[in-house]
């Protein structure tokens, strides 16, 4: 009974403590535009919010009125739109290449984020001659004369005159008719469990009464 007695104790003066913080964090945006995304929880917006208004994974920035997101293995890439409801992060290549992005945006532990498409094997191919017709080029990665990128699948026996780039698993082969920021570039994500957070920051920044919840042993 104690026990219980000091735990609704503990509860009460967390969610007091949290309620300066969570009133500091409201929604924010890049710009005044309604198609702008709504930033908020585990967002946060670097510069505007504090990191106790997110998770630090999920920092955000704006560079000239427009929702930013840094990955080290690739760079920076535009937030399009955030679906919190269906945890669909849409993003757009700056470099209008998804397969650049594709082939080097590393999305493997601790990485908090996973393509939101079913994703299959695919072979990128360095060719220094262009292969038949029947393999689609993916002309962002190619020279015009020097060499010539395709995507195929891993069975596929390289040509001599191929090398292989990596193996990796991506949402789609190149197609022209979807290898642009149109499809692809969509990514979900999973809030860690606090415990798996405590060198960053631990308990302070998970301020949602689920995150919360997921913190009691």
């Amino acid at each position: 009974m104690v026990s219980f007695f000091f735990f609704i104790l503990f509860v009460t003066s967390f969610y007091a403590n949290t309620k300066p913080i969570e009133a500091n964090c409201p929604p924010v945006q890049c710009s005044h535009d309604a198609a702008a995304p709504e930033i908020r929880y585990p967002f946060w917006l670097k510069d505007r919010l504090h990191q106790n208004c997110g998770h630090p994974a999920f920092e955000l920035f704006c560079k000239e009125n427009t929702t930013m997101i840094h990955f080290p293995s690739y760079g920076d890439l535009v937030v399009k739109s955030i679906n919190y409801h269906t945890k669909k992060l849409q993003l757009v290549d700056p470099k209008n290449c998804v397969h650049e992005v594709f082939l080097n945006l590393n999305l493997s532990l601790p990485s908090v984020f996973r393509y939101y498409y079913v994703v299959k094997n695919y072979t990128y191919l360095n060719c220094s001659a262009r292969l038949p017709p029947s393999f689609k080029q993916v002309p962002c990665l190619s020279s015009s004369s020097a060499y010539f990128v395709y995507t195929v699948k891993p069975s596929v026996e390289v040509p001599l005159y191929c090398r292989v780039m990596k193996t990796i698993a991506i949402p789609f082969a190149y197609s022209p008719y979807v290898a642009d920021n149109s499809f692809g570039l969509g990514l979900t994500w999973e809030l860690p469990r606090c415990e798996n957070c405590k060198e960053k920051g631990g308990p302070k920044n998970f301020l949602s009464k689920t995150a919360f919840l997921n913190y009691i042993p």
